[in-house]
Order: C-alpha cells, then structure tokens, then sequence
C-alpha cells in the first residue's frame, strides 16, 4: 500500500463523524432564529421596541449557523459522495432548504441594526434558495424511486423557506419578489398539505425516528400569517384569520401528541419542534399587536414559554448526545 493511499484511509478512518454529520443540523439555526425572532416581538410587545436580549440571541445564531456551515462545507469537499447521498435521499433532500432559509432568519433579526449588509446578504440568500427550491423540485418530479412513505411533514421546509422571504423582504423594499416568493410558498403548503394528510391517513404510520416531523405542520400557516400582515399592511382580514385558526389547529393537533413525541429517542429530528413553536409564537403576537386580542396576547407569551423550555430542553440533549457519540453516526 502506498503511502499516499494510507495516509488518505487515515484521514477517512479519523474523522467518521465528518462523513456522516447530517443535512439535518440545520434545523437547528432554524430553532434559534426562530427563537430570536420570537423574542424580539416579546420585546416589542412589553416595551414597544426590539431590545439588546433579541440582539445578543440573533449574533448567537448567526455564530452557530456559521460553524455548522463550515462543517457541512468540509463534509461536502472531503466526503462528496456523502453529502450527494443526502441530496438523493428521500427525506433529507427537504433539509437543504433549511441553510438559506438559517441565513433569511438571521437576516430579519440583524435587518433594524445592518441595513446595507443584509440587503446585500438577503439578495444572495433569496438567490440561493431559489436555485436549491428549483433543485428539490426538480429532484421531486424526475426521480421515480419515490414511494409514500418516503413522504414526511419535512417537506413542508421548502415551502416555509418560501414564504418566509418577504418576512425582510418587504421591509427591504422587494415586495414583488416577496409576493413570488409567498405565492408560490402558499401554493406548495396547499399541496403538501394535501399529500401528507393523504399519507398520515391512508398509509402506514410515519417510520418513528421521523415522528416529530409532524410538529412542522403549525410552520406553513403561522409564516404564512406573519408574511400575509406584512404584505397586506399589518390588517388582519379574514385570509389571515384563515391562516392564523389554521396554525392554531395545527397546535392543538400537536398538543394530542405530545406524550408519544416525548416518549421516542433523541435523535437530530427533534429539532423540528423549535421553529413552528416560534413561529405560532409570533404569529399570535403579531395578531394580538393588530388587533388588541387577549386571547392571543396570552397565548403569544404561553408559546414563548413554551419556546424556551423546548430551546434548552434540545440544547441539553444535543449535547447530551454528542458527548455519547449518538450524532454523528451512519443511520
């Protein structure tokens, strides 16, 4: 065996855990965004403007989204046949959504303090994510080893990625690509919605480890809501009532399950609890803001609990995990 043979096994056999860090570690940007998100409109509703507490939170986030992107970067260049098996994997493709919809997020939060670099870096990303959402779709329609059950709530990402452009990007000024962007995001979630619902009834159960994907069905709809206020200037009509009842159905469909979600091992897939938490979260502020509603001012800050206690609940498993080398490991 040649010397430059084994020393390249070498460097294989010493970093597994490269090859296998999974597409899903996303998610986990999307949690903490959404919770930084979230706190800001916690902030706005006790004191009528954004404080440092949702600042601090965002720069935090954008700290993790850089160090998993670099991860995932070496993964892609030192194990490219790995991350092409996740692009052709059933399930995780609706993941790689989830890196520029971590950069849209973060745009938002740093949007009231770097007006001139998140424009620039909001452009780049709605580019982006067009060119992925334009991959995975095309990846849907010309691929035929797709079966049912490969058919998970996770592919509800692409389409919150979608509507989640004009969350900064009418703020920025682009309200036709923000209306594209929500059109075709509210058509997908309709679809989707559609086929999901004729999987979960129809079809066998959802494999366990995939369970909590279910939690994403509250994502499409609370987005939806606070993208619809923005574009329709902060009014609550009866389209986003639609919107805004659906989420909460959606919860309390959540909520008939939560023993079951609780009870399955952890695994990265729990991440999907994070987001549509702290998306309902600031749906019901922003509607209770709109409206002067108790009901939903109430449950704004309920879900905001809520939100911190699955935030650090994830945190301590995932750490928790990682200690025990649970993470990183070939499924």
């Amino acid at each position: 065996m040649s010397t430059t043979t084994a020393a390249a096994q070498a460097g294989t056999a010493d970093e597994p855990w490269l090859r296998h860090f999974p597409i899903t570690f996303f998610a986990v940007v999307m949690g903490l965004a959404g919770l930084s998100l979230a706190t800001r409109r916690m902030e706005v509703a006790l004191s009528g403007a954004p404080g440092n507490i949702s600042f601090a939170l965002t720069l935090m986030t954008a700290a993790t989204f850089c160090v998993i992107a670099a991860v995932y970067l070496a993964k892609a260049l030192r194990h490219t046949d790995a991350m092409k098996a996740e692009w052709n994997n059933p399930v995780r493709i609706a993941f790689f959504p989830a890196i520029t919809i971590g950069v849209l997020l973060v745009c938002s939060g740093i949007l009231p303090h770097a007006r001139g670099l998140v424009e620039a870096v909001w452009m780049a990303a709605t580019a982006a994510h067009l060119l992925i959402i334009l991959g995975v779709v095309s990846a849907w329609i010309s691929h035929r080893t797709f079966e049912q059950a490969h058919l998970t709530p996770a592919w509800f990402i692409p389409a919150v990625g979608n509507v989640l452009v004009p969350v900064a990007g009418v703020d920025l000024g682009y309200v036709e690509i923000s209306w594209f962007f929500f059109s075709v995001g509210m058509l997908f979630w309709v679809i989707f919605l559609t086929l999901v619902f004729n999987r979960l009834i129809f079809h066998n159960p959802i494999a366990e480890r995939l369970l909590p994907t279910l939690v994403i069905l509250i994502a499409p709809p609370s987005v939806g809501f606070v993208a619809w206020m923005l574009l329709n200037g902060g009014v609550v009509d009866a389209f986003a009532r639609v919107l805004y009842y659906s989420a909460l159905m959606f919860v309390l469909v959540t909520l008939t399950q939560v023993g079951r979600l609780l009870r399955l091992p952890f695994s990265m897939a729990w991440w999907a609890y994070s987001f549509p938490v702290a998306a309902f979260t600031i749906a019901s502020a922003l509607f209770a803001e709109s409206t002067g509603a108790t009901f939903q001012r109430t449950l704004s800050f309920i879900a905001y609990g809520v939100l911190w206690a699955v935030i650090a609940m994830l945190v301590a498993k995932t750490f928790a995990a990682m200690r025990r080398n649970e993470i990183c490991r070939p499924e």
